[in-house]
Formats: structure tokens, C-alpha cells, sequence
């Protein structure tokens, strides 16, 4: 196979043979690993930005029958490399805008090579120590970075899906400990009924997290937002007193999670929180609010963006993803709440070995997985190479770029269908119908990659600047190749 850097005769399953005795069945492995890696990286700048149908053609070749003798490691390692390669996206690199991917700093990924050849179990310190004490370093940064208290808790996940399941767990434990309900002892059945209150462009994983905690959708009122889809707070008291005399409780003590969000998955805009906050505690003081902000959250860290989130720390839960604008490999979720406890208490896990000491922290006792992967040593990597000023400066590079695409577009004769205020731009090239074409030939021209979504009823080519990697020229390179396609397409 091209560019296989496989030993001619290398021994079908060597790696299984443990090391010793002169024999080390890491150093080809681990020597070729590198060599595809690098190639790979030296490519991203100059590649196809999504996949080619070409590419797509080959993955039958990972398939097949399973093999009954185990084949040469070194093959299996160039297989991926020839077909498997060809078949990622660049979201590494920088001329992808699909979704809300960062790419991944060059420091995180030597960190996460480091922590997979350490293999660490992170779900208790005595398991991996490093990871655990790690974790407590990374979420002091954390809360320093957000505004909030010190006595903070959290965990890490998966992603911001699993921060909003451990956060609103803690919120639900809470708001039913309010009103004299112990739900880790009486479980959920049986249990008084919670209203959820979200704005009405909240994101569509905030309703499988409730529903993974057992909320349906009678339970969940929205709130109407305004143009670019923020949460209007004026209409929160109303409709959360509508939905407690319905269930025949008190407005001033139902129970009542509120979940805010920052960073429009669409618009990039930001609910008001400080008024937010306000407004729901003078009509029901035991009303948790959480904040959703898998990307938005990171406003807070840039001196120019962090009016956005205004109020943040009167919240008190918090959801975000560092491998977003972070730039963190994936996969990692951050799960923040201003109150240790109820997380603590969503969350409690017991058995002869845990120990009953908080002497260090146990990380399986914080969030909602047992063993996992040591995320809090690529998180740890990013900020102590970046420190804040670096996290300010990657915030608002990106935001500068996109922009800067709103401007190009405009300046050519197209709208722009939202308020640029973060890394987030919408623009129609016309009809639907054209706007469709447009977003179809720029991923099969391979440029760059952008998706396409419906904003208010007109479909739009959406632009997410996340990427360390993005630079001014490929900016201009990508404007001019989304505006020659729409100028064909006219």
C-alpha cells in the first residue's frame, strides 16, 4: 500500500507479545502512528475540506469477514491511513465552518497522544491520581475564567448534551429538595411535578437531555424570543404562573427549572441573562436556572465579548464544550453548577472500594460516568498554553473572521439574515431554492465546508468560525470561492 511504513516481515499479532527481553511492540507501531499523523497535519492546509465521493467509495475495504488469524498491525495501520484518512472531514484545519467544530490546538494534540499512551482511568484518584488532581486545577481555571465562585463544583463529559443531563440532574434534585421531596431516597415516581421553561429557539439536544431525565414535553413551556432568537424575559412570570396553577402549586414555590441559552446555534445571540435571573427569582426565589452554552459560555472569557453574557455567575448551572472553541480534541463536555451539593448528591455513588473520604477528588462521584478517559489533561494543556489572554485572543479572532464574512457578503449584494455578534453567520443567496444550490456546489467544489439551515422560515448558508487554524487569507480564499459559485448559480 503507498506510504506504508510497515516492516516487511513483521509478525502477525507481534503486539501481543508483551514487552520485555529486548522486545518493545510499541516503537514501529508507535513510529508509523506518527509518520501517517504528520502527513495527515501537513495536508489539512491544503485538502479537500469535506469528502469526496471517492473516498466514500472505499470504506468497503474496512469491511468484510471478521479474519480468523489476526493480520500484521503495520497493515492495519496503513489501511487507515490510505482509505480511512480520505474519508475525515478537515475540521482541523482551517476552511471548515460546518456545525460548531473547533479544530485542535497543536499542544492538545500531543497532550491527548501523551494521555492515550498513559491510559488512565480517570474515575477515582487512586486509579490515576494525575487525572483527578488535574481536574481540580482545570475546573479552579474554569470557575476564574466564568466569574464564579471558588466552592464551584463540576465534572467533565462528553459533550455539552451530557453537561446539560448532570447539570439538570442537580437542578432537579435541588428544586424537589425545596419543597421537602428527597428524590435520591424516594425516587422519581411519585415525586412533584417541575416545570422547564426554555426560549423557543432553544437547541434540540436540551429536549433529550430533560427527557433523558425523565421530563416529557407537557412539562416543558417555551418563551417567546425576539428576532434573533433571545429569550424575551418579560414573558417568563406569567407563563411560569400560568404553569403552576394548572398544576394547582404556588407561583412563588413550584418547582421550577429554567434553562437559559448563550450562543444561538443559528445567530450565535445570547438570552439576557443578568434579567433573566432577575426577573425569575423576584416571582420564585428556589428557581434554578441553567445556562446552555456549548459554545457561547466561551464569551466570557474575551474582554470584547463578555457583555454578551452579562449576569453570568447569578446562574446556577452551566454547560459548555471544550472542544469547540476551545480547541480541545474530542470529546469534551463541562458540567459547571455555583452549588457543589445538589451536583454532588445527583450524582452519589457508593461501594466498599470508593472510600468514604473527600481527602481527593474522585471524579466518579461528580459526574455520570464511572470509567472514562483522563479529558481533563488536553482541557489542562489548552489553558496553561494559552493562559486568558490566549483564550480572549482565540475568541475574538474568530469572531473578527466571521465578520469579516458578513461584510464580504453584504459588500457583494447578499443578505446577511442575522446580527454577527459572535462566530456565527447566516446569508441567503436569494430563494431557497438557490440558497440550496449554492451550499450543494461549495461542499461538492471542496474550498471550504459550510452547512445549510432554516432561519425563520428561509433557508440559509450557516458559517461557524471555530477553528484556531483560520487565518485572514483563508477567509478571503473561501469568500471568493462561496461568491464565484453563487455567481454561477445566478
Amino acid at each position: 500500500m503507498p506510504n506504508s511504513t510497515a516492516p516487511k516481515n513483521a509478525a502477525p499479532n507481534s503486539t501481543l507479545t508483551p514487552p520485555g527481553d529486548g522486545h518493545d511492540p510499541y516503537a514501529a507501531l508507535l513510529d508509523q502512528a506518527v509518520s501517517i499523523s504528520r502527513r495527515y497535519l501537513a495536508e489539512i492546509p491544503e485538502r479537500f475540506a469535506g469528502v469526496t465521493p471517492e473516498a466514500l467509495a472505499n470504506f468497503p475495504k474496512f469491511a468484510g469477514p471478521l479474519p480468523t488469524r489476526g493480520l500484521d498491525p503495520h497493515e492495519t495501520l496503513a489501511l487507515l491511513e490510505q482509505f480511512g484518512g480520505p474519508g475525515t472531514v478537515a475540521s482541523t484545519g482551517g476552511r471548515y465552518f460546518g456545525g460548531v467544530i473547533g479544530g485542535a490546538l497543536p499542544v492538545t494534540v500531543a497532550a491527548n497522544w501523551i494521555s492515550v499512551a498513559w491510559d488512565q482511568n480517570a474515575a477515582l484518584f487512586d486509579f490515576s491520581p494525575i487525572s483527578a488532581y488535574l481536574e481540580d486545577v482545570v475546573f479552579s481555571w474554569l470557575f476564574e475564567i466564568f466569574g464564579l465562585p471558588a466552592t464551584s463544583g463540576g465534572c467533565l463529559t462528553t459533550g455539552t448534551q451530557m453537561a446539560d443531563v448532570a447539570a439538570l440532574a442537580a437542578a432537579r434534585t435541588h428544586v424537589l429538595r425545596q419543597v421537602g421531596y428527597d428524590l435520591e431516597r424516594q425516587g422519581l415516581f411519585g415525586a412533584p411535578p417541575i416545570t422547564i421553561l426554555v426560549g423557543d429557539e432553544v437547541h434540540v439536544t436540551m429536549p433529550k437531555a430533560l427527557a433523558i431525565l425523565g421530563f416529557g414535553a407537557a412539562q416543558i413551556r417555551r418563551i417567546p424570543v425576539d428576532g434573533q432568537g433571545r429569550m424575551i424575559p418579560s414573558h417568563i412570570p406569567q407563563i411560569a404562573a400560568d404553569a403552576a396553577k394548572s398544576l394547582h402549586l404556588d407561583p412563588a414555590s413550584a418547582p421550577l427549572i429554567l434553562c437559559v441559552q448563550v450562543g444561538n446555534v443559528n445567530t450565535g445571540a445570547c438570552d439576557p441573562i443578568r434579567e433573566i435571573c432577575e426577573i425569575t427569582r423576584k416571582h420564585n426565589p428556589n428557581a434554578w436556572i441553567h445556562v446552555d452554552g456549548a459554545f457561547g459560555l466561551w464569551a466570557a472569557a474575551s474582554p470584547g465579548r463578555k457583555h454578551l453574557v452579562e449576569g453570568l455567575p447569578l446562574a446556577d448551572s452551566f454547560a459548555t464544550d471544550a472542544h469547540k472553541w476551545l480547541n480541545v480534541p474530542y470529546d469534551s463536555g463541562i458540567c459547571m453548577v455555583r452549588h457543589r451539593d445538589p451536583l454532588r448528591r445527583a450524582m452519589a455513588i457508593t461501594a466498599a472500594y470508593l472510600g468514604d473520604t473527600d481527602k481527593n477528588r474522585e471524579p466518579m462521584k461528580w459526574g455520570p460516568d464511572s470509567s472514562r478517559s483522563a479529558r481533563a489533561i488536553e482541557i489542562w494543556a489548552a489553558l496553561r498554553t494559552l493562559g486568558t489572554e490566549g483564550v480572549a485572543e482565540l475568541i475574538e479572532r474568530t469572531c473578527a473572521h466571521a465578520a469579516t464574512f458578513a461584510k464580504d457578503f453584504r459588500e457583494a449584494g447578499y443578505e446577511v439574515l442575522n446580527d454577527v455578534v459572535l462566530n456565527q453567520v447566516l446569508v441567503s443567496f436569494g430563494d431557497d431554492e438557490t440558497t440550496n444550490r449554492v451550499v450543494a456546489a461549495l461542499q461538492a467544489e471542496g474550498t471550504c465546508w459550510c452547512g445549510a439551515t432554516t432561519w425563520k422560515g428561509r433557508r440559509a448558508m450557516r458559517i461557524s468560525v471555530s477553528s484556531w487554524a483560520t487565518t485572514p487569507a483563508d477567509v478571503d480564499r473561501c469568500t471568493r470561492a462561496i461568491l464565484a459559485i453563487a455567481s454561477n448559480l445566478k
